[in-house]
């Protein structure tokens, strides 16, 4: 098994010199099983030159599964710029959550970006063949020879994180995921009933993370910028290495960079984040994910 990025921004594109090196599209993994089955992970900017490099390839026609971690737009606003959409033959199954919220399985996501005031193409002007598959929360579904498994991540909405397993061999992506935090303090009536939920919730996530040859990682803020943005639903890189570490993963990939900053401010972040941690990681390998990087497992 193998994957590459495509994108790794969070919350919106950021192309230009100052983000050249590390890529200014948003999240979108492409994975590739030992039989050549394709899984994408998300639906961000990063999805459009992945469709770009499918279409230069002799496979024809795409067949493809995208797996929505959550609806918020930058995980899913390339989804009408994936272009074997409109190529007769293709097949493109979108699995992902039920939104409570809407009431509406996954096939809401397509629907609201397709609609006239937003999008000047609808799905029946699509050629390919859509299949929607709305996720039974925990409950696993094989894709090729695959088997991908899902739980519910710590994010405003609902924001599964994927646990993709094949050949001996595994990966779990986060999509967005915010440290646990308890909003009692120590001592309010409310404070032993959340701590409990929480740890619940905690014991879950770590059971499909256990192992994985690769975790990547929402990595957005620095643990100096994080209380000014807690609620937010997004990580810290000291807390993606705490989770690594207490999960035993092989490698840990820092993912959906904050878009305002610079390669050269994301190096400088990651720099002193490594030397903070260096005694402790032990054989775990720890590194900054940029499009184009391919990783075989």
């Amino acid at each position: 098994m193998k994957f590459r990025f495509w994108g790794v921004r969070g919350s919106i594109p950021s192309p230009g010199p100052r983000t050249a090196r590390y890529g200014g599209n948003t999240t979108c993994i492409e994975v590739r099983t030992d039989d050549g089955t394709l899984i994408i992970l998300d639906g961000g900017t990063g999805l459009f030159p992945l469709a770009q490099h499918l279409l230069a390839q002799p496979r024809q026609p795409v067949n493809a599964n995208i797996f929505i971690t959550h609806s918020h737009w930058d995980h899913i606003h390339g989804l009408p710029f994936f272009t074997p959409l409109f190529i007769k033959g293709s097949r493109v199954r979108l699995h992902g959550a039920y939104d409570e919220l809407q009431q509406k399985g996954i096939e809401h996501v397509m629907g609201v970006q397709l609609q006239n005031s937003y999008f000047p193409v609808s799905e029946t002007q699509m050629a390919a063949t859509i299949d929607y598959h709305t996720l039974d929360i925990g409950v696993p579904i094989a894709v090729g020879d695959a088997l991908v498994d899902n739980v519910v991540m710590n994010h405003p909405v609902t924001n599964l994180g994927y646990r993709i397993s094949c050949g001996g061999r595994a990966l779990f992506f986060t999509g967005d995921h915010e440290p646990w935090h308890n909003p009692y303090l120590p001592g309010e009536s409310a404070f032993d009933a959340a701590a409990r939920h929480l740890r619940v919730r905690e014991q879950a996530i770590d059971a499909a993370m256990a192992g994985v040859d690769a975790l990547i990682v929402d990595c957005s803020y620095t643990r100096e910028e994080y209380p000014a943005r807690a609620g937010w639903g997004h990580g810290t890189f000291d807390a993606a290495i705490e989770m690594a570490l207490r999960v035993g993963a092989r490698a840990l990939y820092c993912t959906h960079h904050e878009p305002t900053r610079s390669d050269d401010e994301l190096e400088a972040v990651f720099a002193a984040v490594m030397a903070r941690h260096r005694d402790r990681l032990g054989s775990l390998q720890v590194h900054l994910a940029f499009e184009g990087l391919d990783v075989r497992l």
